[in-house]
């Protein structure tokens, strides 16, 4: 294999933003890790009494990625995401206004490898501010993350939450309004399917998110970001191959998927996992108003998915052409 290397003479600028997207991968992908080994390191060295004060600390702390979290707005400042962002970059379009009286419930379409486009806009910045005001995003992801010693922490400081149906709830339950859920409705499985140019999402099963909004009375907003899953590139994994058996059975026992994938290097363009340079444009569609019903029938739950279903190809449709999708490319719902 042929290697391409990237040039010497490189703006610094350029340099930074890699290195931002370095420091994301390692939190994504190995922060977690190093964490819970600090934590051990610490019970097993002449520190174990703050191990002992932190575990009693995660006792009376356990509920807070279910209610609201505690984000900090310094954290979700920092220099580095502008870079971050800038790398792709991520943009977030508004297509409509939503009025901070309600609470919404927004789906994010596609999941993507690592979520990019979601963590960049609902996580780091103030473009979701500008463009909603009166409105506060949370980003809702796996509970066993908020699980993992002092890593909970830093999570919750950028704005994440439990995806739990409790977490859900109470961001939902907000009286006032101004809440906003956002939750990536194709979860780990869809990763699998991030192939540049997939556009198959998992939803026809996924019917939760549509009981919530109904019972908590949450305006639905279909948001599809276009490039998520042009960011990197997958071990070939067809369904019904050994290796896509492999990776559904290790996701339904761990509760998350392990996609094979690879991109760039930092000097170096050929391989790695930094991801690649595309453009990643996140467009937050019309609400569908929904109107509260505590004990939705099964007959209604099927209704208001379909009514999603339909808004979200539509918001498809209206904008694929802006962002590079073939004119007869059209998503595929399983």
């Amino acid at each position: 294999m042929k290697v391409e290397f990237a040039p010497i003479n490189i703006p610094l600028k350029r340099r930074m933003q890699t290195v931002a997207v370095l420091q994301w991968i390692f939190s994504f992908l190995l922060l977690a890790e190093f964490c819970c080994g600090l934590f051990v390191i610490l019970i097993l060295g002449r520190f174990w009494f703050l191990a002992v004060l932190y575990l009693l600390w995660l006792y009376l702390d356990w509920e807070t990625p279910s209610t609201g979290g505690r984000r900090s707005q310094w954290v979700r400042g920092w220099t580095v995401w502008k870079y971050f962002r800038e790398y792709f970059p991520i943009h977030l379009i508004k297509t409509s206004d939503l009025n901070p009286s309600y609470n919404y419930l927004l789906g994010f379409h596609p999941h993507g490898v690592l979520v990019a486009g979601a963590f960049g806009n609902f996580c780091t910045g103030p473009s979701f501010k500008n463009l909603f005001p009166g409105l506060t995003p949370y980003l809702h992801i796996m509970p066993i993350w908020f699980s993992c010693p002092f890593f909970r922490e830093y999570i919750m400081s950028a704005g994440m939450v439990s995806a739990s149906k409790e977490s859900v709830s109470y961001v939902l339950n907000n009286e006032g309004g101004g809440h906003a859920s956002i939750i990536v409705i194709g979860g780990a499985e869809e990763s699998l399917n991030a192939h540049p140019g997939s556009l198959t999402l998992n939803i026809l099963k996924r019917k939760g998110f549509i009981k919530m909004a109904l019972k908590h009375g949450a305006h639905l907003v279909p948001v599809f970001s276009f490039g998520e899953n042009e960011l990197f590139k997958q071990v070939a994994n067809p369904k019904g191959s050994w290796l896509r058996n492999v990776q559904e059975k290790l996701q339904k026992k761990m509760g998350f998927a392990l996609p094979l994938f690879h991109a760039r290097g930092i000097f170096q363009y050929s391989f790695g996992l930094i991801p690649y340079r595309q453009p990643i444009h996140t467009v937050v569609g019309s609400p569908i108003h929904v109107k509260q019903n505590l004990n939705p029938t099964t007959e209604e739950i099927e209704q208001l998915h379909a009514l999603y279903l339909q808004k979200l190809r539509q918001l498809f449709e209206e904008h694929k052409r802006n962002y590079g999708i073939p004119e007869h490319k059209s998503l595929i719902f399983e």
